[in-house]
């Protein structure tokens, strides 16, 4: 579970040991809610839709006699003997327990109340995002095509990830990308978000292995056209635009494909190289990495080490997963953990 989270993996144990992924579909389904797995473990509301999330918090603050109160800004939490003052726009309140949750923020302005009760914040930076290849043509002429089992790799790097892959209008996206994306998200943050993209269209085949097949093919099958027979199962609008990459003529069969053709085919399935300029984050997969230093929260509690009476749950925290649910975990389990405590 904690391979999920390429930060706060190691204090995630401790929580999930006390609430747990079978802990929450316990609980959502105490509230009629059912929850459903993919094959690669990414857990959603059988419903695919979050507001059924939404409407179940709210039905239960409201059954609770739980107020919310909009538009009331934080704008200060000061530590007065026991007690917080809480400034805001509207008046101030008194509070004798702070659960600070407020999520994940791409500007650190947004951490300023945190860092003024003491707290470190670790810088935050953009996690899960789609890679922008705004002058490759696979992303003009493909966009749509998804490929199940791709995998995708930063130059210079040992960091790769295989999965589905999306080609879209605007680059690269899918489950392998956003994996990737979060596991190197302060790579790429130091890359300014400019790098050279390898992707293996076929993985897990490696180059030797395509080298065979292709042979045999060509072998077996000298009088077809490689254009029209996509191999690989691959889709058959990404196999025409690898073979043309490879200036493999549409119109000559397998027996006329020259050695330099045939290597530079492997090349592009094993190897294709894209560069990247920028990323696009959506609303839904945006995630932060980054916020309040980990050393500063006890875990057995998530209470502050530095401020009595303060707890910390979710985003707010420097931890942070890949899409599918594993965000959401770690709220409800810190949140959960919070609760337990006070």
């Amino acid at each position: 579970m904690v391979k999920n989270y390429p930060r706060g993996n190691k204090e995630l144990q401790q929580v999930f040991s006390k609430f747990s992924v079978q802990d929450t579909i316990g609980w959502f389904k105490q509230q009629g809610v059912i929850l459903r797995t993919e094959e690669d473990g990414r857990m959603f509301p059988y419903s695919n839709d979050s507001q059924t999330i939404i409407d179940c918090f709210l039905k239960l603050t409201s059954q609770l006699n739980i107020e919310i109160k909009t538009q009331c800004e934080v704008l200060s939490i000061q530590k007065k003997e026991n007690r917080f003052l809480l400034k805001t726009n509207n008046n101030d309140l008194n509070a004798d327990t702070i659960i600070c949750a407020l999520g994940g923020h791409n500007k650190t302005s947004a951490y300023q109340i945190i860092k003024d009760l003491g707290h470190t914040i670790d810088e935050p930076i953009p996690s899960l995002f789609t890679l922008n290849l705004p002058n490759e043509t696979i992303k003009k002429e493909l966009q749509g095509i998804s490929v199940q089992n791709a995998l995708v790799k930063i130059a210079n790097s040992k960091l790769n990830y295989n999965g589905p892959v999306l080609i879209t209008h605007w680059g690269l996206s899918g489950p392998a990308v956003l994996k990737l994306s979060a596991f190197a998200a302060k790579e790429f943050y130091t890359l300014n978000y400019n790098s050279t993209i390898f992707v293996n269209w076929i993985f897990p085949l490696k180059p030797n292995e395509a080298e065979l097949e292709l042979k045999r093919i060509q072998k077996e099958k000298h009088k077809a056209l490689p254009h029209t027979n996509p191999k690989f199962d691959l889709p058959k609008r990404l196999w025409e635009f690898l073979c043309s990459a490879s200036d493999i003529d549409n119109t000559k069969p397998w027996a006329e494909i020259s050695n330099k053709q045939l290597n530079k085919l492997i090349e592009n399935l094993c190897n294709s190289i894209y560069k990247m300029e920028g990323k696009t984050t959506f609303k839904e997969e945006f995630v932060t990495c980054g916020g309040v230093n980990l050393k500063e929260i006890d875990f057995k509690t998530m209470q502050s080490k530095l401020v009595p009476d303060l707890f910390f749950c979710g985003e707010v925290l420097n931890i942070d997963g890949i899409t599918g649910g594993f965000n959401f975990q770690s709220a409800w389990s810190t949140a959960w953990l919070c609760s337990q405590s006070i």
